[in-house]
């Protein structure tokens, strides 16, 4: 059978301020992507996150991006190629520490937000922060969408590659999602977010916001913690893994 590992943004808290139910998702996921003090997350929120995923057996990486908590990390910030080189060894160094002094260890990494997206397009900026995280740490998995500048360049640098699917984003192009805004760029139905896991799994294919398909290649479907309905959606689509026949289990070594 083959196995699908789903994934989540966690940590995403700062000081007592907590905005997803962390505890509540993780024994629904394989990966766990920690904010590294960047968008989200502190040494203490890190810290928690980690022994989370521990007591579920669970899977941490780091998930890197822009220094920016008031807008969540989802604005685009202007920042040299130095910058954003040394703002990633920064982010997966703390989160790095913090996890040796619980006795775990980092398997992969991802970006987030706006970060995510630039990697995705610009293939200068896609190789300036893969090289990174390769300085740091060249055994590490990088969990990204597929056909993208920044899955390119983690495999012409030799970094394993698990590819992901946002199931309740929609898509505007393969590898591109839909601009937050437009209609059909966040889906909010549970419903409509298993029959989509059920339909990309089973076909290989991804049908698009303007209704064309396209191919797919999935290894890893995405839970959003930060949205409202979090573990419905993550209830969700470990049902639509089910309907495609496929199970879960966490990504291969």
């Amino acid at each position: 059978m083959r196995q699908i590992d789903v994934n989540s943004d966690l940590g995403e808290g700062f000081g007592p301020y907590r905005i997803a139910p962390d505890a509540e998702l993780m024994p629904l996921i394989t990966s766990a992507n920690i904010a590294c003090g960047g968008h989200a997350g502190d040494p203490e929120v890190m810290c928690e996150t980690i022994d989370l995923a521990a007591e579920n057996s669970v899977r941490i990486g780091a998930h890197i991006g822009f220094p920016d908590r008031a807008g969540f990390g989802r604005r685009p910030m202007p920042m040299t190629h130095r910058e954003l080189e040394l703002m990633t060894v920064t982010q997966l160094g703390a989160l790095q520490g913090v996890a040796h002094l619980r006795g775990r260890t980092l398997t992969h990494f991802n970006f987030h937000g706006a970060l995510g997206n630039l990697s995705f397009a610009d293939a200068d900026v896609a190789k300036t922060l893969l090289r990174a995280v390769k300085a740091v740490d060249p055994a590490l998995t990088f969990i990204g969408l597929p056909d993208t500048e920044a899955t390119r360049a983690a495999e012409a640098l030799g970094l394993p590659v698990i590819r992901s699917f946002l199931a309740d984003r929609g898509y505007s192009a393969p590898g591109r999602l839909a601009p937050r805004g437009i209609e059909g760029a966040l889906i909010h139905d549970p419903e409509a977010v298993r029959e989509r896991v059920a339909e990309t799994l089973a076909t290989g294919m991804l049908r698009l916001t303007t209704g064309e398909m396209v191919k797919m290649e999935v290894d890893s479907v995405l839970v959003h913690s930060d949205t409202p309905s979090a573990l419905e959606l993550a209830h969700a689509i470990r049902a639509g893994i089910a309907d495609s026949g496929c199970g879960i289990a966490p990504y291969a070594a």
